[in-house]
């Protein structure tokens, strides 16, 4: 169900861009301060993941913002958000994260990574920078405890 998502939206990060300014904070308490990635924030508290992203790491993440969960059909994210669900909404965010710090300059094109959730996401930097079908509108976003890369879709595991 969830790899028919079609989901737009950048323009949060270019909101983003100002937030990210001035001393360097963890992944959550970046993410928080920006302002544009409420939803992403409320699912990593809802699937009990903030300990682990304020954690050591270093992490990578695939942020998707807030116009990107948005584009999702009408009432996935309330339905993700819902305590019986929470196994695949770890699965979901899981997916957009990379064990250790991977710089914009570390991507290769088709490279695969593989993720917390277990699976691989593809890079593709045919058309900049892909990871799987979603764009990176905003790449190297350095925290204390690894990188965010804003991406204007939520990329989901395969089934």
């Amino acid at each position: 169900m969830f790899r028919k998502f079609a989901i737009a939206g950048v323009s949060g990060a270019l909101i983003a861009t100002a937030a990210f300014a001035g001393a360097k904070k963890d992944i959550v308490d970046t993410a928080v301060g920006a302002g544009s990635f409420e939803t992403l924030v409320a699912a990593v508290q809802a699937a009990e993941l903030v300990d682990t992203l304020k954690g050591e790491g270093p992490f990578t993440v695939f942020a998707p913002t807030d116009e990107a969960f948005a584009a999702l059909p009408e009432g996935t994210v309330e339905t993700l958000l819902k305590p019986e669900n929470k196994d695949q909404l770890v699965a979901v965010l899981t997916y957009h994260v990379v064990p250790g710090k991977v710089m914009s300059g570390d991507l290769s094109d088709d490279m695969k990574a593989a993720t917390v959730q277990g699976g691989d996401v593809t890079i593709d930097l045919d058309n900049g920078v892909m990871v799987n079908d979603a764009s990176v509108v905003q790449a190297d976003i350095e925290t204390t405890n690894g990188v965010i890369h804003v991406i204007d879709k939520v990329i989901l595991p395969s089934s």
